[in-house]
This record gives structure tokens, C-alpha cells and sequence, in this order.
């Protein structure tokens, strides 16, 4: 048994097997949750993939990515974690990129079903109003979880579980939250990610010449190409992966895009985000605005 006050239910989850999908906000114990139940499961026998969709608090993966990793035995777990398979989302918020956090989140699913056993789906702290229960609904239709745990803390999750339950057949499970669950506050948050993106950009850094044809999406002609300074872009390798992340730099006249992960890419997608590769803090932009001068 596992010694925490959801031990059963991890007891319970490790023996059904199949898709287990984590909803709460923030701070309400879902990635140590997670953990927990896939250590059970590896203790157990099973093949385990993390599928962790949080852009903001990225465990495996950069921020603005969802990430997976497959775990074999015990001993992998506690290795560090290094994912196996990115998807860029370009944001760390899913305001503006609920179709590209739903389709990243799903592309990962679907390629765990066959590898493992038991797949565990960490996600965002956003599941309330129009934005968190649209971004879980569409997660939900399209990654059709077995198993849904909504962690509660007072009422808040109550109008999302509702739906859930009223649209599909997935078992849905409301369980408290961990009393031993520590709050963090925004400054810690904010290093965190900071900690992330700096990761993801370990040097060496090398600075490659890239045309204005390899964005998606397409740049418009006549583009002041200054607007793209900073940008964050995701890097295809022309296969549907991202390999991993990069930043735009305009210098003599010439676009760059700064990465480490260079090799083999054939596109760049343009993310929701500007980097500053010496503070790692990050600022939102509208890509309509950058492209149009909106």
C-alpha cells in the first residue's frame, strides 16, 4: 500500500491499467500525485508513460511544450527526466492555444496507448470558466481517458467534474487534496519556469541563418523582420516532432534563429511568447499583432 491518503485509489489505478488523466488547479498535488502512482505501477510490473501537458510548470520538457517519457522499470523513474517525445505549444497559458494544447497533448497520448501499461496525463491549473472547461472538454474528447482525477480544494472543481461526467463515460474520481500539499507562491513559479527555459538552452548555443519561408505560420511578404526579435519558435524536424526549442534574433540584416538543438530541423513554428535568453523571463505577444501591426 501506498502511504498517502489516496493510497487506495492508487492501489485501484495500478490494477485497472489504461489512461489516468490529473485535473486540478494549481498547487492542488497532481504531478506528486502522479509520481506516486507510477512508482506504484513500475513497483508493480507495469510499463508507465507520463504524458505531462503543463506548459507552465513543465516536469519533462521545456515550458510551452506537453512532453512524454515511457518508464521500464523503478530504476528509471528516478533518473532524470528527459522526454522522449516533445510537442511545442508555444504559450505557457492555454489562452489563445487551447487547439495546439489539446492536439499536443493528444498526439502524446495516442502514441503511449501501445507502449505502456498505465498512461498518466498531468495537466494545467486552468479548470474554471469558459477557458478551463472548454480546454478539459476538448482534452477529454479526444484523449478519451479511462480514468479522470479531479483533486478538490473547497468547491472549485465540482462545476468541471459535473460536465465531464454529463458528456462522457470515463470514471471520474474527486479526491482531497493532500494535506501535506504546499501552495507555491508566483515568484517560485516564475523561477521555476525560468529554470526550464534555461535548460532548453544549455549551451552551446549556435546561431543559424534561416529564410522566411520555413515559419509556420507563413510569414506575410514584406515583413519587418525586426518584429520577430525574441520570438520563442518551436523546431520541426519535418516529420511532425519538435526537437526541441529556439529564439529568433535579428542582427545585420539577417534572421537567425539561436538553439542547441539544430540539427535536422526543416521548419520553425512560431510560438506566443518572447524569450529573453539572459533573464529567461518571457512576455505574451499576439502573433496577428507581430505579422500585421495590429
Amino acid at each position: 500500500m501506498t502511504d498517502t491518503i489516496h493510497a487506495g485509489l492508487i492501489d485501484d489505478l495500478v490494477r485497472r491499467r489504461g489512461v489516468v488523466m490529473l485535473i486540478g488547479s494549481a498547487d492542488t498535488g497532481k504531478t506528486t500525485f502522479a509520481f506516486r502512482l507510477m512508482r506504484a505501477a513500475l513497483a508493480a510490473g507495469r510499463t508507465v508513460a507520463f504524458v505531462d501537458s503543463d506548459i507552465d510548470q513543465s516536469t519533462v520538457g521545456p515550458p510551452a511544450c506537453a512532453g512524454l517519457v515511457v518508464f521500464e522499470s523503478p530504476a528509471d523513474i528516478e533518473q532524470p527526466l528527459a522526454a522522449e517525445r516533445l510537442h511545442f505549444v508555444g504559450a505557457i497559458d492555454p489562452d489563445g492555444v487551447i487547439l495546439q494544447q489539446v492536439v499536443a497533448t493528444a498526439v502524446l497520448v495516442d502514441g503511449a496507448r501501445d507502449r505502456a501499461d498505465l498512461v498518466v496525463v498531468d495537466t494545467t491549473g486552468s479548470v474554471s470558466g469558459v477557458l478551463g472547461q472548454t480546454l478539459k472538454y476538448h482534452k477529454m474528447e479526444v484523449c478519451r481517458p479511462d480514468v479522470v482525477v479531479g483533486f478538490q480544494r473547497g468547491a472549485e472543481v465540482e462545476p468541471l467534474v459535473g460536465m465531464l461526467r454529463r458528456f462522457f463515460d470515463a470514471d471520474v474520481e474527486v479526491v482531497p487534496v493532500d494535506p501535506d500539499a504546499r501552495p507555491s507562491n508566483p515568484e517560485e513559479r516564475r523561477a521555476a519556469r525560468a529554470k526550464g527555459f534555461a535548460a532548453a538552452f544549455a549551451e552551446p548555443l549556435q546561431r543559424w541563418r534561416v529564410r522566411n519561408t520555413v515559419f509556420a505560420p507563413t510569414l506575410p511578404a514584406g515583413l519587418d523582420e525586426t518584429r520577430l526579435e525574441g520570438v520563442l519558435v518551436g523546431l520541426q524536424d519535418g516529420s511532425g516532432e519538435c526537437l526541441g526549442l529556439g529564439v529568433l534574433e535579428y542582427e545585420d540584416h539577417t534572421l537567425k534563429v539561436v538553439t542547441n538543438r539544430g540539427e535536422g530541423m526543416r521548419g520553425l513554428w512560431l510560438g506566443s511568447l518572447r524569450l529573453d535568453l539572459e533573464t529567461f523571463e518571457v512576455s505574451k505577444v499576439k502573433l496577428g499583432d507581430v505579422m500585421f501591426g495590429v
